[in-house]
């Protein structure tokens, strides 16, 4: 028996490992984020048990996956994303090693670089960006965030779960140095069909978003500019 903290990606199904989905397609439990897609979750096995994380805090959650683990049953953890960047796949891992349940990690293709991909945004482009910083932005309006160290660093910043948070990022941002004129972007379910982007500079980039909703990922930094540069129409070539 094993536990399978198993990434799956950033929305689209398509996106999830071939391991990953080996995995989901094979178990006797599954446990997934509600962000999941339910296409991947229909790729269980019909006597499979099927649990949503859904309002289960992580704490019980933690006990959960012990107990499936503990009845000797493969249980795969499928996780947005991947398992250790922002998704609390280490705190599980830490449970199942201190009950005794072998785990293994299944890493994801994460919403890093794929959710800006995903709008025609890289987050490194050579001789604009050779460093990628990444936030959480859940602290935005609090003492956690060091506004002065994220202006001062250069390449690109992604910040993760800052949509309700826009405004403050901004604005701490820019008091701490970063240019009003920075370009900007936030990219709203990306990798999924219904995925929008909008895109402007730091100062506006709250406004320019309204109206956007979770999962929206932040990207602050000049590889925005490459993305625009991207997304417009190949010229025509004369035919010789």
């Amino acid at each position: 028996m094993t536990v399978w903290l198993v990434g799956a990606g950033p929305g689209d199904p398509g996106l999830i490992t071939a391991k990953g989905l080996d995995l989901v397609r094979s178990c006797d439990a599954l446990v997934y984020d509600v962000l999941v897609s339910r296409e991947l979750v229909a790729e269980v096995p019909r006597d499979a048990l099927v649990i949503p994380r859904e309002d289960v805090k992580q704490a019980e959650l933690n006990a959960m996956l012990v107990e499936l683990g503990q009845l000797g049953l493969e249980v795969v953890r499928l996780k947005g994303g991947d398992p250790f960047i922002f998704g609390r796949g280490s705190e599980e891992a830490e449970a199942l090693l201190a009950a005794g349940v072998p785990f293994e990690v299944v890493p994801g293709v994460s919403a890093l670089s794929a959710v800006p991909a995903s709008a025609g945004i890289p987050v490194t482009h050579r001789g604009v960006s050779a460093q990628v910083t990444l936030v959480s932005g859940h602290s935005a309006s609090g003492e956690e965030l060091e506004f002065a160290q994220l202006a001062a660093t250069p390449g690109t910043l992604v910040v993760f779960m800052g949509l309700a948070h826009l405004d403050e990022l901004a604005r701490g941002l820019i008091a701490a140095g970063r240019p009003a004129s920075t370009p900007a972007a936030v990219v709203c379910r990306g990798t999924l069909p219904d995925g929008r982007s909008v895109t402007g500079e730091l100062h506006e980039i709250a406004q320019l978003a309204e109206g956007l909703s979770s999962p929206s990922l932040l990207v602050v930094g000049d590889v925005v500019r490459v993305g625009a540069r991207l997304a417009q129409p190949l010229a025509t070539v004369a035919a010789p």
